[in-house]
């Protein structure tokens, strides 16, 4: 992958975070960039390390957009040829690759720490694969991820008294 691409990756996943769901525009990366960090960046340099015009990043840039972006400067960088970032072998389970797959996702949400959690105890569990297979089961059955939400999950004390019916008055005998 190319720088450039790169940083547009980072902007959708910014931009997505942020809760625009888009990728941010460049004036609004650095529009946030000010705010946040203090300090200036160009859009037409921007636009050129994103259109490939400019390949290399000063490092002072390269700091910058790592600490907005929360990314190694490392990551700054283009790809080499034939670069692949999952480990290729022949030894690798689809397992493997799942929980790989939802580690990687766990990073992406890592604003969502609720999410996240889940989706990491799901890539540890031995059998990922069976649990997302009987997810989808649950999800199938009717009225069921409600419920399992309800047993699992339990609201705070407070609002479950606030879901509870209120009594209805007793009638006696000769009473209407």
């Amino acid at each position: 992958m190319k720088l450039g691409e790169k940083i547009h990756y980072l902007r959708e996943v910014e931009g997505n975070l942020r809760g625009l769901n888009r990728a941010m525009t460049q004036q609004e990366l650095l529009k946030a960039i000010r705010s946040e960090l203090g300090a200036p960046m160009s859009q037409s340099y921007l636009s050129q390390i994103e259109s490939g015009a400019r390949p290399h990043l000063t490092n002072t840039t390269r700091q910058l957009l790592a600490k907005f972006f929360k990314v190694h400067p490392g990551y700054l960088v283009d790809d080499p040829e034939g670069y692949h970032s999952e480990l290729l072998s022949d030894a690798r389970t689809l397992e493997d690759k799942l929980d790989l797959w939802l580690v990687s996702g766990a990073e992406r949400f890592r604003r969502d720490p609720a999410l996240r959690r889940a989706l990491l105890a799901l890539a540890r569990h031995k059998d990922t694969r069976q649990c997302l297979l009987m997810l989808e089961a649950v999800m199938e059955t009717p009225g069921l991820v409600d419920r399992l939400l309800e047993v699992l999950r339990p609201a705070p004390a407070e609002s479950l008294k606030a879901m509870e019916p209120t009594p209805k008055k007793q009638i006696r005998k000769g009473e209407a």
